[in-house]
């Protein structure tokens, strides 16, 4: 028995009797009333049983007269029978049956295929992705609920739907609430718990609970279905590896990411769109990942209506086209703003922030660098403390000056528990060898070891170096005999801000190549540069949204190249 009676069902009076339905019992003067109207909005073949104490609702859930139970119906079929059934709950068209657009039928027949011998669902982990305002909330609740109650239910199923905070949460569960209270056929099985966050199916004990990530435990959960709305925004992937490494006990379990793309490519959200890609291009056989992605490329006019269309697929339907130009006007007009327009409109992989290095540009330069043995290389290194990462950057000049860069990384501490603090895959890193675990605290004496080694096989001109814990390292590299051109490099405004400008000149030229390395490329998307009063720059750590050891490194490596070795004409340069 719910806990909610639709409150326009003809011939209902809305009087505290009628109202109070506790534990499926109802008042003794109301209970005739309420099911002789209820009677007429339920199917023919639906029975319905009444007595002095309780209205007991004993529905024929297999019955032919219940749309989703039609004969000849492919499982997507009756799961998309099964959300038409429902009704919206805002809008224009609230109170009217839903009507699902074909890109949405599309996703959920692919979603949804049965495998001919099993009859099992193929797919057991999906993404869906596009920008805001298309709907995703709507489409998530249907499915929830048509795995709580509908054709995807089954015995004592668990359905869940996480999102990064309480607010985010309840989303979802006010959504299916409002569409449970809309149907009293639905309604005659669920009891809610709008405190708990919890719909629960009398008729086969399953139970739906909305999670965040903020809750303390998942442990001990089965999901039969899980819709993780918004996994783009998450900081981390706790909640999303919990609940899918929790789903192993089910037979055909199913896990859906509804979202607006990350900001960077390490967000627990772009590996799996990234994994996606593969899948969908042939790359990797996996036919239990399904991807579906709306979004517009890179390099497309972001101003243009056709762009908006590839990342809105319900533009000019139920997204408002005109809220796009008003925003997409904003943008335009205030820069500030594009990067924001791009990422929730567009749906592109770009930081809402404006960030120093345009993700394209620095991945125009990703061809693997080529220093031959007894090069001339400048390096640079930014050597952490203590606990923090430590970089060390070579650069060698070709003749057709392009620069070729081979960065060094060492990570003090933990690997797992770093991995953990700082949200990015250290373990991953270590593993393919583009860092190295460095032990309990930064040792000096470690990466001395590596500039004598590197020393015997480059030219090393001149390595710069900020003032933190350089004494350490001159005492470690005399101790092993390695004679180094050392220069100090400022990291204020005055000589950083030369070096920044030669970076990002050579970023934007395509005079470098970096070869994709993982970590520096990390450091790259996460720098911001700050000015003082008169335009000079720098790349500023402490307003920077990550470590950026290894861009200071780079940026201090091009100083060490051409202002510190011979003073120029910067203009000159980069012009």
């Amino acid at each position: 028995m719910s806990n909610y009676v639709r409150k326009n069902t003809p011939g209902y009076e809305r009087s505290g009797a009628n109202r109070d339905v506790r534990n499926g019992k109802l008042r003794q003067r109301s209970y005739s009333e309420k099911a002789n109207a209820l009677r007429e909005l339920l199917p023919k073949k639906v029975k319905l049983a009444t007595s002095r104490r309780n209205v007991q609702r004993q529905i024929d859930w297999d019955s032919d007269d219940l749309p989703w139970n039609r004969k000849g119906l492919l499982r997507s079929a009756r799961v998309i029978a099964f959300c038409e059934s429902l009704r919206v709950t805002s809008g224009t068209d609230v109170g009217k049956l839903l009507r699902l657009r074909p890109w949405q039928r599309e996703v959920i027949e692919r979603i949804y295929a049965e495998d001919p011998g099993s009859k099992l669902r193929k797919i057991r982990t999906a993404v869906l992705s596009m920008g805001r305002k298309n709907g995703k909330t709507q489409l998530a609740a249907a499915l929830a609920l048509c795995h709580l109650l509908g054709p995807e239910a089954e015995n004592r199923g668990e359905v869940y739907s996480c999102a990064n905070d309480r607010f985010q949460a309840a989303k979802i569960y006010s959504e299916m609430v409002a569409m449970i209270e809309r149907e009293p056929v639905l309604a005659c099985r669920t009891i809610t718990s709008r405190p708990m966050k919890t719909i629960e199916d009398a008729e086969t004990g399953s139970i739906y609970v909305a999670l965040s990530r903020e809750a303390k435990t998942k442990m001990g959960l089965s999901p039969s279905f899980v819709v993780y709305d918004e996994l783009g925004q998450t900081e981390d992937r706790d909640l999303y590896d919990a609940m899918d490494s929790a789903m192993g006990a089910r037979s055909n379990p199913l896990m859906l990411v509804i979202s607006t793309q990350a900001a960077d490519d390490l967000a627990p959200l772009s590996r799996l769109i990234d994994y996606g890609l593969r899948v969908n291009s042939g790359e990797v056989d996996d036919p239990h990942f399904h991807l579906t992605l709306h979004a517009a490329p890179p390099d497309a006019d972001p101003w243009d209506r056709a762009t908006w269309l590839l990342a809105n697929p319900a533009l000019g339907d139920f997204r408002s086209e005109e809220d796009v130009e008003r925003l997409a006007a904003q943008a335009q007009r205030m820069p500030t703003q594009e990067n924001a327009f791009r990422n929730l409109i567009l749906n592109q992989r770009v930081a809402a922030e404006t960030r120093f290095i345009e993700r394209s540009e620095w991945k125009a330069c990703g061809e693997a660098p080529s220093i031959p043995p007894g090069s001339k290389v400048f390096a640079a290194l930014d050597l952490g403390s203590t606990r923090d990462l430590s970089a060390l950057v070579l650069v060698h000049e070709d003749a057709n000056h392009v620069f070729h860069v081979a960065p060094f990384f060492w990570l003090p501490g933990d690997v797992l528990a770093r991995a953990n603090e700082d949200r990015v895959p250290y373990e991953v890193w270590v593993k393919n060898e583009h860092i190295v675990p460095i032990g309990v605290s930064t040792d000096p004496r470690i990466i001395a070891g590596k500039i004598a080694e590197l020393s015997t096989t480059y030219k090393i001109q001149t390595l710069a170096f900020d003032r933190w814990r350089i004494n350490d390292l001159r005492r470690e590299l005399d101790a092993i005999g390695c004679r180094v051109n050392l220069v100090e490099h400022g990291q204020g405004y005055k000589d950083m801000s030369p070096a920044v400008d030669v970076l990002e000149r050579l970023v934007v030229q395509r005079r470098m190549r970096h070869g994709g390395h993982p970590v520096l490329t990390w450091c790259a998307f996460n720098a911001v540069v700050t000015k003082d009063a008169t335009g000079a720059r720098k790349l500023d750590k402490s307003r920077s949204v990550g470590r950026i050891d290894g861009l200071v490194a780079l940026a201090m490596a091009f100083a060490a190249a051409h202002i510190l070795d011979k003073p120029v004409d910067i203009d000159a340069l980069i012009g």
